[in-house]
């Protein structure tokens, strides 16, 4: 799924990244659980959280979080989003709830972390 079909299935506004609108994600999770991220997280996903401070880009970087979307239509403030623009991270707001807006994603074919691992373990049997 494209960051354009994200930004159109949760009805998002984008902060930073519009040029980015054409990447590509293959799975998303969501958590406003910065050490959740880190542990759980694969290289390549859609993060939605609730969290604003630094801390949402930062495990966006170490755990190479292609975009991040905020979730109950907050925003960051200008210290964060310029250090998203300096690691290339779109970064994506929408007034939904998380389970909402996961729930979303999900239903038009945005699958999550655990199932993706699962995939992922059936083709490696292969």
């Amino acid at each position: 799924m494209t960051l354009h079909e994200v930004k159109n299935i949760l009805d998002c506004i984008i902060i930073n990244g519009e040029k980015h609108l054409d990447i590509e994600v293959e799975m998303a999770c969501g958590s406003d659980l910065m050490s959740d991220v880190l542990a759980f997280t694969k290289s390549g996903a859609l993060l939605l959280t609730g969290l604003i401070n630094v801390q949402s880009v930062r495990a966006a970087i170490v755990a190479d979080i292609k975009a991040v979307v905020y979730v109950r239509g907050k925003v960051p403030d200008k210290k964060i989003i310029n250090i998203a623009k300096e690691n290339d991270i779109p970064l994506l707001s929408t007034n939904l709830y998380m389970f909402e807006a996961c729930g979303k994603l999900y239903k038009h074919g945005l699958i999550g972390i655990s199932e993706y691992l699962k995939i992922k373990n059936e083709y490696s049997a292969r």
